[in-house]
């Protein structure tokens, strides 16, 4: 049996790239990453805002704190440095973008693609965490030219630098959910006000031990406590594994949950879609 080709038609031995889940999260993860510069009015509030705080802070409380009787020895840059990061890094996702690209039938169009589905939001989550790495890195340097040290060496500023990411990432599940669920990119801005109470629930501005007796009691329940103090560990010196691991926990809970609900909701739009 022959086998004939038509007149015109030219045989080639390309073929269409094989699919799968890594080369469907990395393609997802770098569209996400190209767009990150091209939105500078993201980017700017989320330096500034955090170091301008850093700074206020410090102005405002430094001698206050550090004049309290038993404080001494007591860096009051150092213990504010993880919260300038926590606020750096808390609530910076590419949500928002997720909601354009619902809105304008982009994300329709990859359903109809045989892209795997999950990497449409891990890959997005991957591109978040590089941007949050990135976040840290000014803020450190803020604190470093105040006069921030850290005790536990290059190896505890690695640490810091993925706990305060871990954070951000664990954070972004929530926003993620109400993207999906609304497709509405004012409920998404609004997710930070999720955040926003804890954040001073917490020790936050002044030690533990010195907020009064009720709020030091809901702080105790604030995951974001644990957070802070296992970083804060990282800026003193020697290593505190108890701290560490604290902090993991705590962001390990909060990821579950976030996650959690960022995957129904994914679920949910495919339903609708």
């Amino acid at each position: 049996m022959t086998t004939t080709t038509r007149p015109g038609l030219v045989r080639s031995d390309v073929s269409a790239r094989p699919g799968g889940f890594a080369r469907d999260l990395r393609t997802v993860a770098k569209r996400a990453l190209r767009a990150i510069p091209r939105e500078p009015e993201v980017l700017a509030p989320a330096v500034f805002i955090p170091a301008f705080f850093f700074i206020v802070n410090i102005g405002a409380l430094q001698d206050l704190t550090e004049s309290v009787p038993g404080s001494e020895g007591f860096d009051y840059r150092s213990f504010q440095l993880p919260t300038a990061i926590i606020f750096a890094v808390t609530g910076i996702s590419r949500a928002n973008a997720l909601v354009t690209d619902i809105q304008t039938g982009y994300f329709d169009r990859l359903l109809l693609s045989p892209v795997k589905r999950l990497p449409l939001l891990l890959g997005l989550m991957v591109a978040d965490f590089v941007l949050v790495v990135a976040l840290c890195i000014p803020v450190i340097i803020l604190g470093l030219i105040l006069g921030v040290s850290f005790g536990t060496g290059a190896l505890g500023l690695v640490l810091f630098i993925l706990l305060g990411a871990f954070w951000g990432l664990a954070f972004t599940g929530f926003p993620y959910a109400i993207a999906l669920k609304t497709a509405n990119p004012g409920a998404v801005a609004s997710s930070f006000i999720l955040f926003f109470p804890f954040a001073f629930l917490t020790s936050s501005t002044v030690p533990l031990d010195a907020l009064t007796g009720w709020l030091r009691t809901i702080a105790r329940f604030n995951p974001i406590t644990y957070v802070l103090e296992g970083m804060r560990s990282l800026v003193s010196p020697g290593w505190d594994w108890g701290a560490i691991g604290a902090a993991l926990l705590a962001i390990a809970i909060i990821a579950t949950i976030s996650q959690t609900l960022a995957m129904l909701a994914l679920r949910g739009r495919l339903d609708r879609s």
